[in-house]
């Protein structure tokens, strides 16, 4: 079983959309395992405070070292092979090559941040790794954990209905996916390609590699140049 465990301020939070669909029915069948730690359980007084504010000055408050120190520990029971991750604008972009090394080992620990962010020490202290989905802002480190759960689970032997269909998608083969069109034929005046009604397989094949290499160039020109790089 691969085994997940997350490190959350809000552990009601999940299993969230983890629990619907293909994901929350890998879940039931026991394919992979979710459980939280809650970081509240180790804040500090009467309150259960688990953030201070930042020394040198500066906006926002930070998440204790000392808190979420032994809820990573209860995290890590039993599972200290499994990498630990924190969600993080500025980590690594997160790729479908790192979410295969993570498919293939026992699972995952996941530190969700709040906040101004975490103190530097823990960080450095457990070697997490940081994880980035993108150039962009969330308002907390949960919604980007779901999502990093959701690419790995869906890899799982006996999640994917057929497991073909995940060879053509986006990345799979350093490109982004070709456009896909279903019945009807004709929509709002708008056909479908020829080519994908002709039945030759191999001309269709060429013809979605062709598309692929068009919508990649134009959209991800990082990815087009690895691409050219790695097959000239």
């Amino acid at each position: 079983m691969w085994c997940s465990r997350v490190i959350t301020l809000f552990p009601e939070m999940f299993p969230g959309p983890l629990g619907v669909s293909l994901t929350g029915q890998a879940l039931r069948d026991g394919i992979w395992s979710l459980e939280t730690v809650n970081v509240r359980e180790y804040g500090i007084g009467l309150h259960k405070s688990v953030d201070a504010p930042p020394f040198g000055g500066g906006p926002g408050m930070i998440i204790r070292p000392d808190v979420l120190d032994p809820a990573l520990r209860k995290a890590r029971k039993n599972l200290t092979k499994a990498p630990l991750i924190v969600t993080s604008p500025r980590g690594h972009r997160l790729d479908q090559n790192r979410v295969k090394k993570l498919v293939a080992g026992p699972g995952v620990v996941l530190l969700c941040g709040r906040f101004e962010g975490i103190d530097q020490r823990l960080i450095d202290a457990y070697r997490i790794e940081e994880i980035s989905l993108g150039d962009f802002i969330l308002s907390s480190g949960e919604p980007a954990a779901i999502a990093l759960l959701d690419a790995c689970v869906r890899l799982l032997p006996n999640v994917m209905g057929k497991f073909e269909s995940t060879l053509d998608e986006s990345f799979e083969n350093g490109l982004l996916e070709y456009p896909q069109y279903t019945r009807p034929q004709m929509w709002a005046n708008r056909k479908v390609p020829g080519i994908l009604l002709s039945g030759h397989h191999e001309k269709i094949k060429n013809w979605r590699l062709d598309q692929s290499k068009a919508i990649t160039e134009r959209r991800r020109p990082d990815l087009w140049s690895i691409y050219q790089r790695e097959n000239s």
